[in-house]
């Protein structure tokens, strides 16, 4: 109850105060229909919050995002499906999702009354042109009634998330190479002599697949063993982003960070279709990442990659260190986007490259992206990016630089075209690589 007299719209409120005026004139002038009508303007907001507040209203709501997932740009639906589940209908219901603003104007609904075991769906669009993961809801459902006396008002507590992704531009076909290595507990091997009865088995673990227990071997071993699984040989690729906040220039989606992200995101998506399985690290550290993903369909292992760029951000640190520098183990195929370098990286480049059967590399000439955005400032022979790549060429690496005008797909064939100009082995660092008036890789 006392909800309900809380909820009394502008206009129960007016009533109120009229019918209290009337009685207090009623009184002082002596005019008993004067207290009829004030008692006709009190007991009517009364009597709708008794009825509201004596009402059940059991409101249900089912939250569809379709598809959850969407690169920047695209559009989704949000489907809101209502139900009644009450013995009272409903007034009108006024609908309001909660959503961030990047995603667009808070949609609002307007529901004609609902019926005992009634339904209504509505729907609505939302897009974001930056990447990132979103919280759709809670939607607040405001019920009124027929006078317009009382409004009361109803959240859910569902909400969904919406994942926004970089965006992918379809890459053109280049040579690339990779290692195949085993993804299952043996890897394949030649009998020979004997029969496929010699087969290497392993002691049961709980949740093993009971169809893979060998039960010759279990007799012998007194004890249940299993065949050890085997599955073809992947290629695989490391794509390394450098996310850290110096290396960049720009804010907010026309940055070089975003353009790098993007970068990645294509590289991503190309390397997946081409039968890689494909592994994400960052400057800093692995946290979610880092891990490789079960090869399967395309569009299933790629969405994890996407998953984890869309939710990348930059990193205040200044030097390359990264977990996965110290593995013993070859990492295949070695694709990095990189921005503004300095000396202090030299070492972490040689061991990527050592670690790595090829190495790609795409350098952001990240100075275009401090002016206009166009490839301005800095950009050119003698620019940073420039300098890098010629570093990286004369290292085992086959770079290319980059600006913001430069399409994609024609970065991504001169990437395939490019050719090492050095046998491999390490320089003798980025200030030997860099012209006598610059002592970095930074802009002269």
């Amino acid at each position: 109850m006392r909800e309900a007299l809380g909820s009394l719209t502008t206009r129960g409120r007016g009533f109120l105060a009229a019918g209290g005026t009337a009685f207090v004139f009623a009184l002082f002038l002596g005019y008993p229909e004067l207290v009829r009508v004030g008692a006709l303007l009190v007991l009517v907001p009364l009597a709708t919050v008794f009825f509201v507040a004596r009402s059940r209203y059991r409101l249900g709501l089912v939250r569809t995002l379709l598809p959850s997932q969407v690169s920047a740009g695209q559009q989704a639906r949000v489907q809101l499906d209502l139900s009644h589940d009450g013995r009272m209908p409903t007034g009108v219901l006024l609908l309001e999702d909660q959503i961030p603003y990047v995603l667009g104007v808070r949609p609002r609904f307007m529901v004609d009354r609902m019926g005992p075991r009634w339904s209504r769906t509505v729907s609505y669009a939302v897009r974001s042109e930056v990447r990132g993961r979103y919280v759709v809801g809670p939607l607040e459902a405001r019920l009124s009634d027929p006078f317009g006396l009382v409004e009361v008002r109803r959240t859910f507590s569902s909400r969904s998330m919406l994942v926004v992704t970089p965006r992918v531009l379809p890459l053109p076909p280049i040579p690339l190479s990779g290692a195949w290595t085993g993804s299952g507990d043996n890897r394949p091997r030649a009998f020979a002599s004997g029969s496929a009865e010699d087969v290497t088995v392993r002691e049961y673990h709980r949740g093993d697949d009971l169809r893979r227990v060998h039960w010759r071997s279990s007799a012998h071993a007194g004890a249940l063993m299993v065949r050890r699984e085997e599955q073809p040989w992947q290629s695989r690729a490391t794509l390394f982003l450098d996310n850290r906040r110096f290396s960049h220039r720009g804010i907010g989606a026309a940055s070089s960070l975003e353009h790098a992200v993007s970068v990645a995101a294509s590289a991503a998506v190309h390397l997946v279709q081409r039968g890689f399985t494909v592994r994400l690290v960052t400057a800093q550290d692995q946290g979610p990442h880092g891990t490789w993903h079960e090869h399967g369909q395309p569009s299933a292992e790629a969405a994890p990659l996407l998953e984890s760029l869309a939710m990348l951000v930059e990193t205040p640190a200044t030097v390359i260190d990264t977990p996965w520098l110290s593995e013993s183990a070859h990492s295949g195929l070695l694709i990095a986007v990189l921005g503004d370098l300095d000396e202090r990286d030299s070492a972490a480049l040689s061991r990527m490259r050592h670690s790595a059967s090829g190495a790609l590399a795409v350098v952001l000439d990240v100075a275009a992206w401090s002016t206009d955005g166009r490839g301005g400032a800095g950009s050119g022979p003698g620019s940073a990016a420039a300098r890098t790549t010629a570093w990286l060429g004369a290292n085992g690496w086959r770079a290319v630089a980059a600006t913001p005008g430069d399409p994609l797909a024609s970065v991504w064939q001169e990437l395939g075209a490019a050719r090492r100009s050095g046998s491999g082995r390490p320089g003798p660092g980025p200030v030997a690589a860099a012209p006598s008036a610059a002592p970095s890789w930074g802009p002269p």
